[in-house]
């Protein structure tokens, strides 16, 4: 092998380390999008359940009013 041939694997190689490095970057900044995009649906989860649960206890509490109206009917 010449110097020009082992010059050109050299290149060759530290194009692909640039672009494993390049590639390594972008994964890590959508690892953490996502991550951010993973709180926030947790934290709207969490309210909705807790809408729910109110929404949950209110149905109920008519039902007893209800419940109650015919009982005196």
């Amino acid at each position: 092998m010449d110097n020009a041939e082992v010059l050109a694997q050299l290149r060759a190689t530290a194009a692909r380390v640039e672009a494993l490095a390049a590639r390594a970057q972008q994964l890590a900044e959508e690892n953490r999008s996502l991550r951010q995009q993973q709180e926030q649906l947790a934290g709207e989860r969490s309210q909705l359940l807790a809408k729910n649960e109110q929404a949950r206890s209110r149905v109920e509490a008519m039902i007893a009013r209800l419940k109650s109206l015919e009982q005196h009917t």
